[in-house]
């Protein structure tokens, strides 16, 4: 397999994007740290109203646009109350359970910008206090933020600055093997965006004609369902979102291949475009699986959900453990960033 000579430049990245905070609803800081690429590399963009970025490479043909998306947000959390006992009840964002933040480091980030650390906790945990810590349920009555601060009630937090509505997230512990793993929170779907700029970069060092006017949209609000059902030019025939591929029981994706999906939760992507991104992975000698994802919604279903007329397609790297404590190979991404070097220069499904 060919393999993309910069893939330490994309595990870089990644690094770097999952380390800037962005839990759906507060993605300003991450949105900057891609326009400043984007200006790097000389990349016409702008922000779209919800606050997502828009980058745009002119083609061959400028009546017919494909767009390529991956989103920035992430799963996080709100403050939901302020207890009695100074600790912090949350309020989730996105779509993830309890148990796979207990124990995790976190930042509260107050409206005037001040951050504070923290953990998730059982307000049980104690097992020399309490007799059911083992067995309780970890849900919103039960979960709790520990702050890093010399508190002991409500209005100690309120001192700080923090108040209901502040925004928690997680942090990403990201490590980089030497054996070619990442591990991470977030690598949903970051690990993505990191490929689809290296896409673009890689398209202007090797100074690329694309046969068709090119649209990359960095989306901030997949994880809560709409990230990319809007600002999608008329001029777009093909729309491929690019996201984790899900791994478990009965699944075929693995950390190794680009992931191709031929179903979710939303139903069947376009059939002849999924043929198109196989028969590409054949002729190309790249590793890939086919897979339905069960429960599973993409900003192409979304944007196909919203009412446009568009060819739609999914795929991405492997990831283990989506929405927990993540993790890919290096292959994957290797594998994923060829099938979408390819696509991006091959002809649109005939319609």
């Amino acid at each position: 397999m060919a393999t993309y000579p910069n893939i330490s430049e994309t595990k870089n990245l990644i690094k770097q994007l999952v380390s800037i905070p962005s839990p759906s609803g507060n993605t300003d800081n991450v949105i900057s740290f891609i326009e400043d690429v984007l200006n790097d590399l000389q990349i016409e963009h702008k922000r779209n109203k919800k606050g997502g970025l828009i980058a745009t490479i002119p083609g061959e043909n400028e009546k017919e646009h494909r767009m390529l998306t991956a989103h920035v947000d992430t799963l996080g959390a709100m403050v939901k109350e302020i207890k009695r006992d100074g600790r912090l009840r949350l309020d989730l964002i996105g779509g993830f359970t309890y148990h796979s933040i207990d124990g995790e480091y976190c930042e509260i980030e107050t409206s005037a910008g001040t951050i504070f650390t923290g953990t998730i906790l059982h307000h049980e945990t104690s097992v020399h206090v309490y007799k059911n810590a083992r067995d309780a349920k970890r849900n919103q009555e039960n979960m709790e933020v520990r702050i890093d601060a010399k508190v002991e009630n409500a209005e100690d937090v309120r001192a700080l600055g923090i108040e209901v509505g502040d925004f928690v997230s997680f942090d990403p512990r990201v490590e980089i093997t030497e054996n070619g793993f990442i591990k991470s929170r977030h690598l949903d779907d970051k690990a993505s965006v990191a490929m689809l700029i290296q896409l673009m970069k890689r398209i202007k060092d090797e100074k690329l004609s694309l046969p068709y006017t090119t649209h990359f949209l960095i989306s901030n609000n997949e994880e809560i369902g709409y990230g990319g059902n809007s600002n999608i030019p008329p001029e777009t025939v093909e729309y491929l979102a690019v996201d984790m591929g899900a791994m478990g029981d009965g699944q075929s994706t693995d950390e190794y291949t680009v992931s191709i999906c031929v179903k979710d939760a939303s139903g069947p992507y376009h059939y002849g475009l999924r043929k198109n991104l196989t028969a590409l992975a054949e002729e190309n000698h790249i590793g890939y699986k086919l897979d339905i994802y069960p429960y599973y919604g993409s900003d192409a279903s979304a944007a196909i959900r919203s009412g446009h007329d568009i060819i739609h397609g999914l795929i991405g790297p492997g990831i283990d453990a989506s929405h927990a404590y993540e993790r890919t190979h290096e292959d994957s991404l290797k594998n994923t960033e060829q099938l979408l070097y390819h696509y991006i220069q091959t002809k649109q499904v005939d319609i």
